[in-house]
């Protein structure tokens, strides 16, 4: 794994002294120098590295603004800040630690105390990424159906409850279809559970295919799936729809399934204003469309309008 660090100095001097010790044992694969607070920053900001070193009596932007500038960026505030003051400066040593400097060398400093003290902090650094990628994965884990790599019903419940409040405050339309694949305990029943789990795949894929990136798929449950379309009215979500279900019928497989014909029923809402649906009745209405369209023949998309009777289609 490269690793790097940034030298913030107005005296070539000690920069180049740092980057000699620091090369000398091999802590960084890459080394970026900057005379001063505001160049620093700007390098920061195009390249993110591991450990900083500062000092904090610079010209133009000096240490102690570069430490607020950092702490103003939530994205920067994990990477460690080694501050260079001077013997007899107590005080700003204090007040560089309250900016939110994690540790601090004196000049004139001692090479190997320079180097433990970066080594400790790269190592902290290493362990807090660990960390931090370890609680994404178990936050992905905690929201994805294992099998389909969509959401699972927990978030998209936390999800449409958001996009609801969002509607009702800003007046945008938003739109929920639910979709159910048409006879599915006959794939289990003929051709086995795992090839019930590929069916269960290629729906997935299809839903997610045909949705725009902003847009949520989630598995609901079984063979039963829901899409969350903000800012999309009754008409366009019903054309999503159709697409969805033309994708799913035209699905080819090979070996033993590979004549089986699979469709899907589709329920379409659009959600309401006057009066706010809640998330429970706003899904209601997708599933009695979706039970509709089962009840028509399946292999169709069923709507309910809030507002019209008449065909979005029209």
């Amino acid at each position: 794994m490269l690793t790097s660090v940034l030298i913030i100095d107005d005296s070539v001097a000690v920069r180049e002294q740092i980057i000699r010790t620091l090369e000398s044992y091999s802590l960084f694969n890459r080394y970026f120098e900057a005379e001063d607070g505001l160049e620093g920053f700007k390098k920061l900001l195009a390249s993110p590295v591991d450990v900083i070193l500062c000092d904090l009596e610079m010209p133009r932007i000096d240490g102690f603004k570069f430490l607020t500038m950092l702490k103003a960026r939530p994205d920067l505030q994990n990477i460690p800040v080694i501050i260079l003051t001077g013997l007899n400066d107590r005080e700003r040593k204090i007040k560089g630690l309250e900016l939110g400097a994690n540790d601090y060398i004196t000049k004139p400093f001692d090479n190997e105390e320079m180097v433990a003290r970066v080594r400790v902090h790269l190592k902290l650094k290493k362990l807090q990424d660990e960390l931090k990628r370890s609680n994404e994965l178990l936050l992905e884990l905690s929201n994805t159906d294992h099998l389909t790599g969509l959401f699972n019903r927990r978030y998209m419940m936390e999800a449409l409850d958001k996009e609801v409040h969002r509607s009702v405050r800003k007046g945008s339309p938003l739109s929920l279809i639910v979709l159910d694949i048409d006879h599915f305990k006959r794939v289990n029943d003929e051709f086995g559970h795992l090839q019930g789990d590929a069916v269960l795949q290629m729906v997935a894929m299809h839903l997610q295919k045909e949705l725009r990136s902003y847009d949520y798929a989630a598995r609901y449950g079984g063979e039963e799936f829901v899409a969350i379309l903000p800012d999309s009215s009754l008409k366009e979500a019903v054309f999503v729809a159709n697409r969805i279900r033309l994708a799913i019928q035209s699905t080819k497989f090979s070996g033993p399934p590979s004549e089986l014909c699979l469709t899907a029923s589709l329920g379409v809402a659009g959600f309401s204003l006057e009066p706010p649906l809640t998330v429970d009745s706003f899904i209601k209405l997708a599933d009695d469309a979706l039970y509709r369209a089962k009840a028509n023949g399946r292999n169709r998309v069923e709507f309910h309008n809030p507002e019209s009777a008449e065909n979005p289609l029209a």
